[in-house]
């Protein structure tokens, strides 16, 4: 009979008498929210400075579209690894590391003179940073499901979705009074800021006795395992397809707003928060109505919305319907129309493809995480291969992830009828 862990051993690795199954406090989960708020932070606070880092990096027009692409590579890989070692490790313990590694290479990029180290620190700062963006995922999947689970993660949404409304203000005031450097430093010190909490505040929700030791190769089992169950991978696509989306969005954007709509950085930022904050309104939307309507259908209504919306926007772009006067506001609109649908889908999708894994939530948001961030990339590389000219490409990208969801929606229906 193995002998019993320490006393201190056990008081560490405890679930907290606070987080009652099914609830959360609210500090914590302003805390995760903070935590899960480094990918956004990092992808929008410097999108106002594309112009100024393709100059100052001195790779032409665009090139700061394969940073953001060495960004989105970075949270895949990264993510793919994070899983595992919160599964094995616990909650905390990752995530300490993972939160100083994306510290150390934000100080990479605010010293970088070149686009290839600087996007070299970009993906080591995205594999630390994804740390943030798995694990506390696989906390809440450790405390509540079901409806109760969408609840949390629609409130985790809102606070996840503060940061996306004030990082391109935050930005775009930066570039106003200083080096686009600074906002990396910016971000540098949000790194410390929530090694320091980890540290002295983050409960850890995994117990020893729930921890799992695996090999490399039992890992890739286990992957593969979650991989072939159909709710967790046709769920995890539609969550991906609609982060797709929103990459096309955050890669075009500057092309869009800044080159072609001629947008001040201040004015983009002030634009971007606003699509932001519809955002963060369907998600509180989703968390008031989901206990009693369901995660399942709300997701599909969230489908359904997205679509019109896309099909909306490139008939606009396409026809020239709004004329030249009214461009603005016809592509405004169904912008926002998007942003606004896609809080319906996220959460719910994310809940739904974790709900029947209790015992390696970790490694399946890990894998969700990958999935996810990897066609965010691919979304990048597609945006960066169209020239930066006109309000179309955006459009048309946005248009394909919005199939690509419906597709995984569609083999969703089928599995769950048997058809």
């Amino acid at each position: 009979m193995p002998a019993a862990p320490p006393q201190a051993e056990i008081a560490e690795t405890t679930v907290p008498a606070a987080l009652k199954p099914g609830s959360m406090p609210v500090w914590l989960i302003v805390m995760l929210g903070a935590l899960s708020a480094v990918g956004p932070l990092s992808t929008d606070m410097y999108l106002p400075a594309f112009p100024k880092l393709d100059e100052a990096l001195g790779a032409g027009p665009g090139s700061s579209q394969i940073t953001l692409a060495a960004w989105f590579a970075g949270l895949a890989v990264g993510q793919f690894s994070q899983g595992p070692a919160s599964d094995r490790w616990g909650r905390r313990r990752p995530l300490l590391f993972g939160m100083a590694i994306y510290t150390a290479g934000s100080i990479g990029c605010a010293v970088s003179h070149d686009i290839w180290s600087f996007s070299v620190f970009r993906f080591v700062a995205a594999v630390g940073g994804s740390a943030g963006m798995v694990i506390p995922r696989a906390i809440v999947r450790d405390v509540a499901t079901g409806n109760q689970g969408a609840r949390i993660m629609s409130q985790l949404m809102l606070v996840l979705g503060v940061v996306p409304v004030l990082a391109p203000t935050l930005g775009g005031l930066v570039l106003a009074v200083a080096s686009w450097r600074w906002i990396f430093w910016v971000a540098t010190l949000y790194g410390i800021g929530s090694v320091l909490a980890v540290r002295f505040a983050l409960p850890d929700t995994l117990p020893r006795a729930m921890r799992l030791r695996l090999s490399p190769v039992e890992v890739l089992l286990r992957y593969l395992l979650i991989l072939r169950e159909p709710v967790f991978l046709f769920n995890t696509l539609i969550v991906g397809f609609s982060t797709f989306v929103v990459f096309a969005y955050l890669s075009g954007s500057p092309v869009v707003f800044e080159r072609v709509l001629h947008f001040s950085p201040p004015a983009f930022g002030a634009l971007f928060g606003v699509n932001a904050f519809f955002y963060i309104a369907g998600t509180q939307v989703n968390a008031r109505l989901v206990t009693r309507i369901g995660t399942v259908r709300m997701m599909t209504a969230g489908l359904l919305s997205l679509t019109l919306a896309s099909l909306v926007l490139v008939l606009v772009v396409t026809t020239g319907l709004a004329g030249p006067h009214g461009v603005l506001l016809a592509t405004l609109l169904p912008i926002t129309w998007l942003m606004g649908s896609l809080g319906f889908i996220g959460p719910n999708a994310t809940v739904i493809a974790l709900g029947a894994h209790a015992r390696h939530a970790g490694s399946a948001s890990a894998l969700l995480g990958t999935v996810q961030f990897s066609l965010g990339a691919a979304s990048g590389v597609a945006m960066g291969l169209f020239q930066a000219v006109s309000i179309l490409p955006m459009a048309l990208v946005v248009l394909a992830g919005v199939l690509g969801a419906n597709l995984a929606n569609q083999a969703r229906l089928r599995v769950r009828t048997g058809g």
